[in-house]
């Protein structure tokens, strides 16, 4: 990846490049991947390599993903990379007007929909997953009196818990590491709420 650091999104424009089902379907795909060709891509999201292609060129267009450097193989395909280790987006950069506001809403929204038909689908192959995954899984609810700064240190620090996971797992994987290994997504929200 071109940066070892999140990119903070904060332009309306890239914004709604992203907030498009398949650039999300396409990006976290791309994200797992390293590195991956339209084709490659395709397949996995189940769609024509043109039109793939199209939108991985829009993600390319706002710097969310960029030509990866190939040495050797077939240069006829291009391969793609995350630029970033990840994407943040902030309420507070989109909070100053009503299409801002309206527009992180909907990409929020849209990501969510996407997180739980993830989830669903493990759901659905339960049964079809080794018993120590099943016992790995899990899905959870806490639920905790705290206040906004509270919230936002324990973000932070779940946020540095599961990025050494990854790295370490990234590392393990590219060493060779890659028995029993597979793609694991966590899903964590806290918001505040009132019964």
């Amino acid at each position: 990846m071109a940066s070892n650091e999140p990119r903070r999104v904060s332009d309306l424009g890239t914004l709604k490049a992203f907030g498009h089902p398949l650039r999300m379907k396409l990006y976290r795909a791309l994200y797992i991947a390293r590195q991956a060709t339209a084709s490659q891509l395709a397949e996995q999201v189940d769609e024509q390599v043109s039109l793939v292609s199209y939108h991985l060129r829009k993600l390319a267009d706002h710097g969310l993903i960029e030509e990866a450097d190939r040495e050797g193989g077939d240069r006829r395909e291009r391969w793609w990379q995350p630029a970033s280790k990840g994407l943040n987006f902030h309420d507070e950069d989109f909070s100053d007007a009503p299409e801002k506001a309206a527009t992180h809403t909907a990409v929020s929204r849209l990501s969510f929909d996407q997180h739980i038909e993830m989830y669903r689908r493990f759901l659905d192959a339960y049964q079809s997953w080794p018993p120590q995954w099943r016992a790995a899984s899990n899905s959870a609810e806490y639920l905790a009196r705290l206040t906004a700064e509270e919230l936002s240190a324990l973000s932070r620090e779940v946020h540095e818990l599961v990025d050494r996971y990854e790295e370490q797992g990234r590392a393990r994987d590219e060493a060779g590491d890659t028995e029993n290994r597979e793609n694991v997504a966590l899903h964590l929200y806290g918001f505040p709420f009132r019964t």
